[in-house]
C-alpha cells in the first residue's frame, strides 16, 4: 500500500490517492483547496482501511466526495449544481449512517470527520441534528 502524499513545492507529485480526492471533488463541485489537506488525508486512510488495505477503486473516491461535499455544501447547493436525485441519495446515505449502531462503517466516519473538522454547512447540522460529544 502506497503512502499518500500532497506534494511538496511542486518538486514530489501527489499521491494517486490524493489525486483521485481531488477529481472526485471537482466533480461534485467543491474546489479541491476548499478541503484541507489533512481531511483529504485522512479520508485516504479511511477510504484503504474500509477497502481491507488496498488501494479503493475511482467509485469509492467519487462517493466519499459526494457525502463530504454534500455535507460542505449543504443540500440546496448539491442539488442545485449535482441533481435532486444525487442529493436525496446523500440524505439516505446520511440517514442510514446516522440510524447505524456501526459508527465503523465508512459513512459514518466521513461525517463525523466533516463535523470534527467543522465543515458542515449549518443547514446539514440543523437538517439531521447533527452534535459531536465535544460541542
Amino acid at each position: 500500500m502506497a503512502n499518500s502524499t500532497i506534494g511538496f513545492f511542486g518538486v514530489f507529485g501527489r499521491s494517486h490517492d490524493m489525486r483521485e480526492l481531488d477529481r472526485a471533488f471537482r466533480a461534485v463541485d467543491v474546489h479541491p483547496r476548499m478541503v484541507p489537506e489533512a481531511v483529504k488525508l485522512t479520508m485516504a486512510k479511511l477510504l484503504k482501511e474500509a477497502n481491507g488495505g488496498r488501494e479503493p477503486d475511482a467509485s469509492a473516491y467519487a462517493a466519499a466526495a459526494e457525502l463530504v461535499g454534500y455535507c460542505m455544501l449543504g443540500a440546496e447547493a448539491f442539488a442545485g449544481v449535482n441533481d435532486e436525485a444525487a442529493a436525496l441519495a446523500v440524505e439516505g446515505r446520511i440517514e442510514r449512517a446516522l440510524a447505524s449502531e456501526d459508527s465503523d462503517g465508512i459513512d459514518s466516519q466521513l461525517i463525523l470527520l466533516a463535523l470534527h473538522a467543522k465543515l458542515m454547512e449549518a443547514s446539514v447540522v440543523d437538517l439531521f441534528d447533527l452534535k459531536s460529544e465535544t460541542d
